[in-house]
């Protein structure tokens, strides 16, 4: 259905954003991150998530650390690079702008 794919699609834009805003909190692991784009209600599985940060990783947006676990193997967690706090700021801008755009766009309507 139309509606169904324009969803996707608005939520596949916004989804490198906010999985960036995220680990600009601080190191992150995977599943901390699936947790808050849930919180978000952002659904996203560990199938989706991988691929986009292996992408972030080799456009220098972010690197990984392995830290040992004590439940099991151990663990990558992401922080970004300082190409990736930049690109952040850009998009934190570009989020405004669209933001401010949609707001106007839409109005009064209902």
């Amino acid at each position: 259905m139309i509606v169904e794919n324009t969803q996707t699609q608005m939520r596949k834009g916004i989804l490198e954003y906010c999985i960036l805003s995220i680990i600009a909190k601080g190191e992150t692991y995977a599943s901390d991150i699936i947790a808050e784009l849930k919180k978000a209600q952002l659904l996203v599985v560990e199938g989706t998530l991988y691929p986009l940060l292996t992408r972030l990783k080799n456009n220098g947006l972010l690197s990984y650390n392995w830290v040992e676990s004590t439940s099991g193997p151990p663990r990558k967690y992401y922080v970004l690079s300082d190409d990736g706090r930049k690109v952040l700021e850009q998009l934190d801008k570009t989020w405004q702008e669209l933001e401010f755009a949609v707001k106007t766009a839409i109005g009064d309507r209902k």
